[in-house]
């Protein structure tokens, strides 16, 4: 339940005939130079060993499969998979469904059945546990197989010239996409999956064979393994997959993202639980405003009625079986299930293509309590109408896909083609999406598209790290790039050679709009969210990007498409050194320096000071993280030391704290009354999961006494909550809305944020009033009206609105702590902002 293709390396030409020609790129396009001394190549060397790794595994995923010739290997493509031992403690054999060590066995089966069922990995879990991607279709020889991707290269990289090829319209199979399982204990997905699969591998009736005729259907069997196991929501590293598709911080989103880029679904469904009766999307507002929406809106609303129509047809009753009606939120809600950030699996699918795209809920909970407290015959009971449900809809899409084939396949050739041309979005109205009742003002979203943004090179760009990792994004997200070859003038303003330019005139420009904008604030809009409403990379990942506006050409820019970002990583090669902390990666190699004991010293302008016999350290580091070692002539500063800190925090934050290379050790309040043994701690960063008042005397007692000689890192209300228990900084928090979210401006103004972008990211705001002797206003909440974009809110008094924490302190500091009001590492993802924990962690006492 919804809880509170590679980069191409070649030119795409269309003939006159409409034919499509790969022209390879020229042997000296944009590579890496490997790291050295002293040494730079516009500025920048090297490429850090972190973002190979990660360009060599999604390229691996992504490469197509081939046979011992060397050619494309057709369908089916079988593999023998190896069991997983047997693990009586899968928390789904008490629902009788299928545990994940029996699934490789299954799908062993499920291939022998015939010449319609292949399957791949599709990439690892953070627990090691395999994806299984499972294609059905009717088989197809090698040269049919290159000819289904070079359709689907066609319909994304010239939709006009698809559009009217004849090829497409008769013989390009209709991608069609389930996810399941993707919150872990929510199981039953899978099992409908696995029914699906059998039927279609052996059915032999006229509309199966014409569906896999014209139809792949793709099948990630569970999504989150991790969590199907142990019977939880998140996956092994406690993050909610279903959230994470902004940032693709876990390995199971990454693998659904480089599905979505490789097999390009025009339709697609995510299988999730409990919502009686069993909801089906389209969403309420607000609409996503970078959504081809009246597309979107027009396929789903339609296959939306034929699952509710299916679901409905079970024949399940309130009264005999605890089974409502299914309900379509876009016709049954006002708001509260909206479509807005494009951090859920549907949402975000919308920006490869997909124009029919759905989460359904189905019926019968039996996880959390009822798992726990519920008979196993009610539970089993209750899996088991789940697993009718799920594959009603998945039949009820099969069909939608069969019947709607030409018009689903047209649909999202104009999404490409609006994007490549910077063509106007279309409203929804009555007359532009005939057919789907209730239609109104309030579902109307659109975004006025920029014509480029710019990441600069050189003096104006605030960090090279960071845009490096930001463009790197970019093109894992299928995102086009291109980097200046010479300098260039653009509306007015003047930027150096290595530049990257991202054209919006591009097939997936709401993809790349969608990261890079500000976005909007929709206070006003709706009176609750279901999630998220602010996100901006643009703003929040640390790098200086600057949107181009209005009809300006770009036709004078020198510039050539890259596969990576340039690298950075560099070493001056004499002097001591200096580190900028304005990016994860540079506290990543400062931590790596302090626990090799290298002497490390904080300069006043929140740079470190790395002695030269350092250096061959340094060159290491500059490769692993791609970050720059300048010369500098400073001295003094304040000595760092290798820090080890003792985490009360959000599964997101000690992921940032370990990405960081920071030691972590986690704690709570059980933890600490169990007895922790303070020594193996240097500071202490609490934001969740631990309370003063659950602390037994002897952990009070022990914890004061650590307070005492040691510092306290604290976010958020239980972070401020701490501080007032403990007495170590005088200030009183204001709370705002706790849903309020969104990007803030920020103003910094203090040595822990020194050099700290001016946007920050907020979720439950807090600032800081009545500050006693010794605190220090590290930031502020710009004045005027700080939110850019979000959902915030006043109270219902009227209090605490984004207008009442203007100008307030939103960071504050004193002798022994740091208070955070903003949220600087939610959900692993606003990258710029890390750096401010980082800092604080190292230097508070």
């Amino acid at each position: 339940m919804r809880l509170p293709r590679p980069v191409l390396t070649a030119s795409v030409v269309v003939t006159a005939t409409g034919s499509l020609l790969l022209v390879p790129h020229s042997a000296t396009a944009d590579r890496d130079p490997p790291v050295r001394e002293g040494s730079a190549q516009d500025g920048a060397a090297g490429n850090g060993a972190a973002r190979n790794s990660a360009s060599t595994a999604r390229n691996a995923l992504a490469a197509p499969v081939t046979d011992l010739s060397g050619t494309t290997a057709g369908y089916p493509r079988e593999q023998v998979l190896t069991p997983d031992p047997e693990n009586p403690a899968d928390r789904s054999v008490k629902l009788g469904l299928t545990p994940y060590h029996a699934i490789a066995p299954k799908l062993n089966a499920l291939q022998r059945l015939g010449d319609r069922v292949s399957v791949e990995i599709a990439g690892e879990s953070a627990g090691g546990h395999r994806l299984y991607l499972v294609t059905v279709t009717a088989p197809e020889s090698a040269r049919e197989t290159r000819a289904q991707e070079r359709m689907r290269e066609l319909i994304e990289n010239a939709p006009r010239a698809a559009a009217k090829d004849p090829a497409v319209k008769r013989t390009y199979k209709t991608p069609v996409f389930f996810n399941n399982n993707i919150h872990g204990n929510e199981w039953e997905g899978t099992d409908a999956a696995l029914r699906a699969v059998e039927r279609l591998a052996t059915a032999k009736d006229a509309r199966t064979a014409d569906l896999l005729a014209h139809s792949r259907l793709y099948f990630n069997i569970t999504a989150n393994p991790d969590g199907r196991i142990a019977g939880t929501r998140a996956n092994a590293n406690g993050f909610d997959l279903n959230r994470d598709f902004i940032t693709a911080s876990q390995p199971e989103s990454r693998a659904i993202r480089q599905i979505g880029i490789d097999k390009q679904p025009a339709v697609m469904v995510d299988l999730h639980g409990y919502v009686n009766g069993t909801l089906i999307e389209p969403t309420t507002p607000p609409h996503g405003e970078n959504y081809e929406y009246d597309l979107f809106l027009k396929n789903t609303y339609a296959n939306a009625l034929g699952m509710e129509a299916a679901v409905n047809g079970l024949g399940y009753t309130p009264a005999e079986d605890g089974v409502e009606p299914a309900q379509i939120p876009f016709r049954d809600q006002e708001e509260g299930w909206d479509d807005w950030p494009p951090i859920f699996t549907p949402q975000y699918a919308a920006f490869h293509g997909t124009v029919a795209a759905h989460t359904v809920e189905i019926p019968l909970q039996v996880n959390n309590a009822a798992y726990e407290s519920l008979p196993v015959a009610e539970l089993r009971r209750r899996a088991a109408v789940n697993v009718d449900v799920a594959d009603a809809a998945v039949r009820a899409t099969l069909d939608f896909a069969r019947t709607h084939r030409s018009s689903l396949i047209a649909d999202q050739i104009e999404v490409f083609r609006r994007g490549a041309e910077g063509a106007a979005q279309v409203p929804v109205s009555a007359e532009t999406v005939p057919g789907v009742p209730g239609i109104g003002p309030e579902d109307v979203y659109t975004t006025e598209f920029p014509r480029a943004y710019v990441v600069p090179a050189g003096a104006t760009q605030r960090s090279a790290t960071a845009a490096a990792r930001l463009v790197d994004h970019l093109l894992a997200n299928d995102v086009r790039v291109t980097r200046a070859t010479g300098a260039f003038r653009l509306a007015g303003r003047s930027y150096p050679k290595g530049s990257y330019v991202v054209d919006l005139r591009q097939p997936k420009r709401g993809m790349a709009n969608v990261l890079l904008a500000d976005g909007t604030d929709i206070s006003d809009k709706v009176s609750v969210m279901y999630d998220i409403s602010g996100w901006s990379l643009g703003r929040l990942w640390g790098a200086t990007v600057t949107p181009v506006r209005g009809g300006t050409s770009l036709a004078a820019v020198p510039r050539r498409a890259v596969e990576t970002a340039t690298g950075v990583g560099y070493v001056a090669p004499r002097g001591t050194l200096r580190l900028r902390l304005d990016d994860p990666r540079e506290i990543a190699a400062l931590n790596s320096l302090l626990k090799q004991g290298v002497p490390v010293r904080l300069a006043a302008d929140g740079s470190v000071l790395v002695p030269g016999s350092a250096r061959a350290k340094a060159v290491a580091l500059a490769r692993e993280y791609d970050v720059a070692f300048d010369a500098t002539k400073a001295t003094g500063g304040t000595p760092l030391h290798h820090t080890r800190v003792a985490a009360a925090v959000t599964p997101g934050e000690l992921f940032a704290l370990r990405e960081m290379n920071f030691d972590v050790v986690p704690v709570s309040t059980a933890i600490l009354n169990a007895g922790f043994d303070w020594s193996a701690a240097d500071v202490l960063f609490a934001s969740s999961g631990l309370s003063h008042t659950g602390l037994d005397a002897s952990a009070r007692a022990a914890l004061g006494a650590f307070l005492g000689t040691h510092g306290l890192v604290g976010r958020g209300a239980a972070g401020a909550a701490l501080n007032a228990a403990t007495g170590l900084l005088p200030v009183r928090p204001v709370a705002a809305d706790g849903d309020a979210n969104g990007v803030v401006w920020v103003v910094s103004s203090g040595p822990v944020t020194a050099g700290a972008p001016d946007h920050g990211f907020v979720y439950a705001p807090l600032w800081f009033t009545d500050l006693g002797p010794g605190v220090r206003v590290e930031q502020s909440y710009a004045t005027g009206d700080p939110l850019v974009a979000g959902h915030w809110r006043p109270l219902a008094d009227g209090t605490a609105g984004p207008t009442a924490a203007a100008g307030q302190a939103s960071v504050v500091s004193g002798p022994h702590a740091v208070l955070f009001g903003t949220e600087p590492l939610f959900r692993d993802h606003p990258k710029g902002q890390f750096p401010q924990v980082g800092r604080a962690l190292l230097t508070v006492s």
